[in-house]
């Protein structure tokens, strides 16, 4: 016994010694710290960390920054949120095809992110390098812009509204659904309620303006057809007054579905005048895969009415927490 204790004392002795000369020999031979040194060391972790944003931000969630006023006030200019990037399927890269997808259909009222149907893109190179800062800096720096100096609109946040194979119409601005297998239109206030849907999407437009902004279109087509508009119909100038103030019409789409239906009655051979005004009169037809979104803030808002439905492919996710500003932090399932 004496003896193996003996030994178990001796090699305790041996093993602390060893470890107690280790770490002199490293206090010793510790390699000087450098300026080189600790910049290839900031550098690999600032490399590391944005690699993993940049993951991140692809397959799991995205950090957005709301640009205009289309969903006041649901979401204001300035509030961030995270963006669900794996609701709908996920991306492989930027705009490309999408795993998982299937079944993952997109539920009416969803507030969804998608590409911008008319965003100007300036190249591959610099779409990729934008998207790399932007998400890099948690969407601080946003280098992408168009010539006046506002933020480019790569992604649009919008209120998933019309469903496939359903038809959307607006009549002085108040939008109206027929939903598949029905035969007639229901405003979209009373839809909301009885679907107890949110009452978020809102207008501004004083009602009594329509009867102007629709003779304002109407005296447009008669000057487009090459008609004097002073020999339009009294009835036209008159209601024309209540908006002769206004330097740009605040219901652009009204504006128009009035200038289709006149260049249309003013010349009924014209087969492109006939189908515009087809179009505005019967509404939008949603296709299957498809979604018609729009904007919460439905008098300020760049939507479906003028780019059309959306395809299911290009919605890349779901807005599903705001985080930003403070008192505003919310979850936005029920918005």
């Amino acid at each position: 016994m004496d003896r193996f204790l003996t030994r178990l004392e001796s090699a305790t002795v041996r093993y602390l010694t060893h470890r107690k000369a280790v770490r002199l020999h490293h206090k010793m031979n510790k390699p000087k710290r450098t300026f080189l040194g600790e910049l290839k060391g900031w550098a690999d972790a600032l490399v590391f960390a944005v690699f993993a944003v940049l993951l991140i931000n692809q397959y799991l969630f995205q950090l957005f920054v709301i640009p205009t006023p289309s969903m006041v006030s649901t979401l204001d200019i300035g509030d961030r949120v995270f963006v669900s990037k794996t609701i709908y399927g996920v991306e492989l890269y930027p705009t490309g095809p999408k795993v998982g997808s299937k079944n993952r259909q997109v539920k009416r009222d969803a507030i969804i992110t998608f590409y911008n149907p008319e965003y100007d893109s300036k190249g591959p190179l610099f779409d990729i390098l934008s998207q790399i800062v932007f998400s890099g800096t948690l969407s601080l720096v946003n280098i992408d812009r168009n010539e006046d100096g506002s933020i480019a609109e790569r992604l649009f946040v919008k209120r998933a509204i019309g469903l496939p194979e359903e038809l959307v119409r607006f009549v002085n601005g108040n939008a109206e659904l027929r939903k598949v297998g029905f035969t007639s239109f229901e405003d979209e206030v009373s839809f909301r309620e009885d679907s107890g849907l949110a009452p978020a999407p809102h207008r501004s437009i004083d009602p009594e303006l329509y009867s102007g902004l629709n003779a304002w279109g109407s005296l447009f087509g008669y000057q487009e057809e090459g008609f004097d508009v002073n020999n339009a119909p009294n009835h036209l100038k008159s209601r024309y007054n209540s908006v002769a103030h206004l330097s740009y019409p605040p219901d652009y789409y009204t504006f128009e579905k009035a200038r289709a239906e006149t260049r249309h009655l003013l010349d009924p051979t014209s087969l492109q005048a006939r189908s515009e005004a087809s179009h505005y009169r019967r509404g939008t037809y949603v296709p299957r895969n498809a979604i018609l979104p729009l904007g919460d803030n439905r008098d300020n808002s760049r939507d479906g009415r003028y780019f059309g439905p959306v395809d299911q492919s290009t919605i890349n996710g779901s807005v599903v927490f705001r985080f930003w500003p403070p008192g505003r932090v919310r979850p936005m399932g029920n918005a």
